[in-house]
């Protein structure tokens, strides 16, 4: 197994401020805007997107968490994982709501979060940010915001790292069809 770093703590910085300048072109007069992050580095990413998104509309945008782990459809085939907690700042009846992830696979994630959306209001617009598009979608689910598009063999591995979680921030690749470190 090789692994490749893919994007460093400047590239995950910079795709994030481009990410936020995107969400906020899209929605410039949405008063009810919320981002909604799925755990665990989603709500990471939400709550940087919502900072800088802040500071570029000039008025708060808040951001929340969004638990999907009892909405799976793989919930039989994966390990137990405790629950986490879901935080919705705001009523979700006519909002905006942007959910946040760190990678976008097969879009079952994502499908989750449509569902439990639905125990907390009828939001008026989904959209969807993501970090890493990977393709390999099972779903028809396509994100509106994405800070690096990364087609990946279905046996690689991809690794987002945040500061808050891992200590650093970075994207990796990691698996038999990964190329070597490259020297810069």
């Amino acid at each position: 197994m090789t692994l490749r770093t893919l994007l460093g703590a400047d590239d995950v910085r910079r795709a994030v401020t481009r990410m936020a300048h995107e969400l906020v072109e899209h929605d410039p007069d949405a008063d009810r805007l919320v981002l909604l992050g799925i755990p665990t580095r989603g709500a990471v990413l939400a709550r940087r997107l919502a900072e800088q998104m802040t500071r570029i509309a000039g008025r708060e945008i808040p951001a929340g968490v969004l638990d999907v782990t009892l909405y799976r459809d793989d919930l039989a085939g994966q390990p137990t994982r405790a629950t986490r907690r879901t935080d919705v700042p705001i009523d979700l009846d006519g909002a905006t709501v942007v959910l946040v992830d760190d990678v976008l696979f097969s879009g079952r994630t994502v499908r989750a979060a449509l569902d439990a959306l639905t125990a907390f209001g009828r939001p008026a617009v989904v959209r969807l940010a993501v970090l890493v598009d990977r393709g390999h979608r099972e779903l028809p689910i396509r994100p509106d915001s994405v800070g690096r598009n990364l087609p990946s063999a279905k046996t690689e591995r991809v690794r987002v790292t945040l500061v808050e979680v891992d200590g650093a921030d970075a994207v990796t690749i990691e698996g038999p069809l990964a190329k070597p470190e490259e020297q810069a």
